[in-house]
This record gives structure tokens, C-alpha cells and sequence, in this order.
């Protein structure tokens, strides 16, 4: 598949690195296409750059790794019209880290960055997964308890969760929990706040929580 990656960080490289060892197209995207090409090459073969318009004209779908902060103006970078029709996976958190660690969630009550990107995009389908793990884990679950944990996502269109799926399992994910419509963000943005205390405690990103009954 032709996948478009919108954001060259650590989350964009990762899930390009991970998307391109699933027999993955990838384009990463930058508001430079130079800044894109320079990870497009630490990705190396089947990963090539450009602007953020040219990743998102490029996938058939289009992963948004972008930070909370600027996601909806990378994704008017992107282009309404390269995303119509697309599923749109949003990996994103909404954080403020100005005043120090731990970073807040800045969503109002009610809302997500999700629902947001939604409203300004309704043609796009999007999805929200893979927010509430550590980048590593994004792509490699089995780092854990081999792969015996938990993945959450959500969004309005069955047919693009179910697209959204199948790369999370491509991955290696093996207990997914479908959260329902796009609301089910506001949850998932939310548990951040707890995940990055979580994090100050166990002294590692790398973890995960694991649903029983």
C-alpha cells in the first residue's frame, strides 16, 4: 500500500521504519521537503519525502504524526482535497509542555484533537490509535510481554477502522479494543495525563496496560 506520513520526528520516522518492513510505500511529509527527504533516507529503501501536500496526495492512506500542537495546520498544509475519501490515522497527543514536565492535556471538556481534525476535515475518515504507547512500542507490541497488552482505537467509519486494523496487526497487535465513534479520542487523549505520571514512576516509557474481566 502507499501510505503518506505526515511529521518527520520520532513518531513519523518510527511508523515510516515500521510501515516500510511491512512491504509498505511510504512518503514522508515536512513543511520542507528537504527536511522530509533527510528522514525518508534514515528510513531508507521504499521511504522517499516531500511537503506534507505531497505525502498526503501520495497515500492511499495517511497517518498524521505530527505534534497536537500544530496538527491542524500541517494537515491545511496537507491539503482538504488530498485527503478526501482517505483514512486518516491520527497518532497525535494534544500536549502543553511550556510549563515544565509533566506536559498537559489541553483539550476542553468534551472535545479531542480527534473531533477536531474531524470537523475540519469531514471528507477525511479518521481514526485515532497508537496514542497511548511509547513510540517503540507503536510498531513492535511484541517488545512487551510478548505483545499480551492492549491497543485502543476509534472513529466514525467501520470501513476505515477496519483498514486502521489491519496495520496495527500487520505490527504485531494482538488485543485491539474498538472504542466506537470518534468521542471514544476524548478517552483515549485523556489517559495520557495518567501515562506520562506513569511514566515518571516506572522511570520508562516502554510499558502498556493490559485489559482483564
Amino acid at each position: 500500500m502507499k501510505i503518506g506520513v505526515l511529521g518527520t520526528g520520532v513518531v513519523g520516522e518510527t511508523i515510516a521504519s515500521g510501515l516500510v518492513a511491512k512491504g509498505n510505500e511510504v512518503k514522508i511529509g515536512s513543511r520542507e521537503a528537504a527536511k522530509a527527504a533527510e528522514a525518508a533516507k534514515k528510513v531508507g529503501k521504499g521511504a522517499s519525502g516531500g511537503t506534507f501536500a505531497d505525502a498526503a496526495a501520495f497515500g492511499e492512506l495517511v497517518f498524521n504524526c505530527t505534534g497536537g500542537e500544530v496538527a491542524l495546520k500541517a494537515l491545511e498544509a496537507a491539503g482538504a482535497k488530498n485527503l478526501d475519501g482517505k483514512t486518516l490515522v491520527d497518532v497525535a497527543n494534544p500536549l502543553d509542555g511550556s510549563k515544565g514536565f509533566p506536559p498537559v492535556v489541553t483539550n476542553a471538556p468534551g472535545d479531542s484533537l480527534a473531533e477536531r481534525i474531524q470537523k475540519a476535515f469531514p471528507k477525511a475518515k479518521v481514526v485515532k490509535t497508537l496514542n497511548t504507547v511509547n513510540t517503540s512500542v507503536m510498531i513492535a507490541p511484541q517488545k512487551l510481554a510478548k505483545g499480551e497488552h492492549a491497543m485502543f482505537l476509534c472513529g466514525n467509519d467501520a470501513g476505515a477502522k477496519k483498514q486502521a486494523l489491519g496495520i496495527l496487526e500487520s505490527f504485531g497487535w494482538k488485543h485491539v479494543h474498538d472504542l466506537g465513534d470518534l468521542s471514544g479520542a476524548r478517552g483515549m487523549e485523556a489517559y495520557l495525563g495518567l501515562w506520562l505520571r506513569l511514566m515518571g514512576v516506572l522511570k520508562t516509557p516502554t510499558f502498556n496496560v493490559q485489559i482483564v474481566r
